[in-house]
């Protein structure tokens, strides 16, 4: 029985599903991959590293936002299709609120010196909170030598050949589970 498919060792009701979830949104900017291991993992204990990697990485080969994805299969693991929509309701209600006043205030403001300086300042935030999160991520794999040749062919593929990502995806991802499948049963 595959990680996924173990009942959750956590009980939570429906409204800590959607009010974690809707923390996840909140503390999201710049980067929502940190914000939701930080109240999945860490706070709430919902899942494992582990669990979470495997999530995160079903999400990422699914169509789709990623953390969309992610939040989908944690909300219907633990309340099934109800909770997969709390869920979702949570992660996005709140910053739909917050970004569209904040598209209004940028439209106005934009031009502004010190508004482009916050700009830019957000952004460095962001790239920091994503190469934080790939390393609390990289801790999971690296005791797997067949993650982290996975890892190394993806990088290389996407990053330094520049592939298109579907095409990668698609043709390493069958080969990943195979190999993920074949090391189980050993």
């Amino acid at each position: 029985m595959s990680t996924l498919e173990t009942p959750p060792p956590v009980k939570m009701t429906r409204l800590d599903l959607m009010t974690g979830f809707m923390l996840v949104g909140l503390f999201g900017f710049g980067g929502i991959a940190a914000s939701a291991y930080h109240v999945i993992v860490e706070r709430r204990k919902w899942l494992s590293p582990k669990e979470y990697a495997s999530v995160l990485g079903l999400g990422q080969v699914l169509p789709g936002a990623n953390l969309i994805n992610m939040t989908t299969i944690i909300g219907d693991r633990f309340h099934g299709a109800v909770g997969a929509a709390l869920a979702l309701s949570g992660l996005i209600s709140a910053p739909l609120f917050i970004l569209v006043a904040l598209a209004e205030l940028h439209d106005r403001y934009a031009e502004l010196p010190d508004v482009r300086a916050a700009t830019l300042a957000a952004g460095a935030g962001a790239v920091g909170l994503t190469f934080g999160t790939g390393a609390k991520l990289a801790r999971n794999i690296l005791n797997s030598p067949t993650a982290v040749a996975f890892c190394a062919l993806t990088f290389a593929s996407i990053g330094v050949m520049r592939w298109p990502m579907l095409q990668t995806i698609l043709v390493l991802a069958p080969f990943a589970a195979a190999a993920g499948f074949w090391r189980r049963e050993k």
